[in-house]
């Protein structure tokens, strides 16, 4: 299976109810290549309409996702840096 083939019934995936689960068992790595094959054949031109349309909103929900996976590590390094993120270099 292609890229293109995976990334497009990801999209099919999203318009069913469950999209927010099948989201959520996907790791950081994970939801970011998902993005990242389905941003390619967005860009490439060559979905018919609707599926564009069920690519756009699975990459919003995979976005979302990765933004707040982020978000909590993020927040996992200030409390392991005692509230405050330390500049590279220092000591």
């Amino acid at each position: 299976m292609t890229r293109s083939s995976s990334a497009s019934k990801a999209a099919t995936k999203a318009a069913s109810p469950q999209a927010a689960e099948d989201l959520a068992h996907l790791s950081y790595e994970q939801a970011l290549g998902e993005l990242e094959g389905l941003l390619a054949d967005m860009e490439g031109g060559q979905l018919p309409l609707d599926q564009l349309l069920e690519s756009y909103k699975r990459g919003a929900g995979l976005l979302g996702l990765c933004r707040s996976r982020l978000q909590a590590v993020e927040q996992q390094v200030k409390v392991l840096e005692g509230e405050g993120l330390k500049q590279w270099g220092e000591s």
